[in-house]
């Protein structure tokens, strides 16, 4: 096992109207003037953002706010923000929405208290000094920004997907009440599950020759308690105890704790998917299904015991012929469960159609992205990249 360092020092407020707490909570912070910033038009018609705003009132703070941002977010608008923060005299962030909102508000945050071009963060090795303190509010469980160091923006110019990882962006508090996600889309809250279990399995599938028994289980635990909820939203979308279930396992899944101990995890099927995301504009957690079984076929002979106690413990896959027989029957039992619940295997499913060209400049892209090579399981190089894309059509 490795060493590590576990940080997560955002205050979790959980439960039906925890909202009603955020006023309170922002005034803690000693903050002269807020940004609340959101997404589309559904926190308006819920009547949440009305609630924010009333009770940042009641606690006698200023604020303003910005809309419109949207899934896969937009480095124009966290430039919009940029400036807005610094005419308004800003010094709290406020995300109410979900991770592209959160990912925005990071993005906004390294901006506006580092001098210099905030899409360097995301495109250098330049690492960010400080970052406006950042709450949210959250509405969709998936990214597990309200609790990670990491955010991902998207350039428009070029249409470039990348991440930015510090501590500093860590949420100081994160305001979670499950009843916030019930009006979803079924077709979002099912893609916020399986992002949920990426980040599980991305950490998961490493290349540490022994991990910490504990750190397995807490994982293995958490994937199987997504797939069963998922199922259960599937079925009954206003099930609260689900929906706390998805929203809790969220969160755990991607501030650290299920990489305690390991290297770090593979993320080459996040990497790719950036890459998918940044050029075709799709749902993040359906690209990650549309790509992971071509992935774990391409790598699984590098980690055969990886993929066996994962085919196991967390789909309870009966033991084949023989090892390769089991990983093979794990796979294809993933990938039955992500049908199962609507989402794509494949990029055929996801609605996407991929040109020569397109598929060179994926890999391409992704290449660079990746300073010529990607993932731990199994070292993948402009080549593989590519041919993982061609396999996944």
């Amino acid at each position: 096992m490795n060493g590590f360092t576990y940080y997560t020092p955002t205050k979790v407020v959980f439960g039906l109207n925890a909202e009603s707490r955020v006023g309170a909570l922002v005034k803690a912070q000693g903050c002269k003037k807020v940004l609340i910033h959101y997404g589309g038009g559904s926190v308006k018609r819920t009547g949440l953002l009305d609630r924010i705003k009333a009770a940042l009132d009641e606690a006698g703070i200023a604020h303003v706010e910005l809309g419109g941002v949207v899934p896969n977010p937009h480095l124009s608008k966290a430039r919009e923000g940029i400036a807005l923060c610094k005419a308004e005299g800003v010094d709290f962030l406020l995300a109410v929405g979900g991770g592209s909102v959160i990912d925005s508000c990071k993005c906004i945050g390294y901006g506006v208290a580092n001098e210099g071009d905030v899409w360097d963060f995301y495109s250098t090795d330049r690492r960010p000094a400080a970052c406006l303190p950042i709450g949210t509010v959250l509405t969709i469980a998936a990214a597990g920004s309200e609790m990670s160091n990491s955010s991902v923006i998207t350039n428009e110019d070029g249409w470039l997907k990348r991440d930015c990882s510090s501590d500093l962006s860590r949420p100081v508090f994160s305001v979670m009440n499950p009843a916030l996600t019930v009006t979803l889309p079924d077709y979002q809250t099912a893609s916020g599950c399986v992002d949920i279990m990426m980040h599980t399995m991305e950490r998961y599938f490493n290349s540490e020759p022994e991990n910490l028994d504990l750190t397995d289980g807490i994982s293995e635990a958490l994937m199987r308690t997504v797939m069963e909820n998922a199922r259960i939203l599937r079925d009954r979308p206003d099930d609260l105890k689900a929906r706390a279930e998805v929203m809790w396992a969220g969160s755990l899944s991607h501030n650290g704790l299920t990489g305690c101990g390991t290297d770090g995890g593979d993320w080459a099927t996040h990497r790719l998917e950036h890459e998918l995301g940044g050029m075709f504009d799709v749902a993040h957690g359906a690209g990650l299904t549309a790509l992971w079984g071509t992935w774990a076929r391409y790598v699984y002979k590098e980690r055969p015991e990886r993929f066996v106690r994962f085919a196991r413990s967390v789909l309870q896959v009966k033991p084949g012929a023989d090892d390769e027989e089991t990983i093979l029957n794990g796979i294809s039992a993933m990938e039955d469960y992500y049908r199962s619940i609507g989402m794509p295997v494949n990029l055929r499913e996801l609605g996407v159609h991929p040109t020569d060209q397109q598929f060179r400049e994926l890999a391409r892209k992704c290449s660079v992205a990746a300073n010529d090579s990607l993932g731990v399981v199994k070292k993948l190089h402009q080549a593989d990249m590519e041919a993982i894309y061609r396999a996944a059509l």
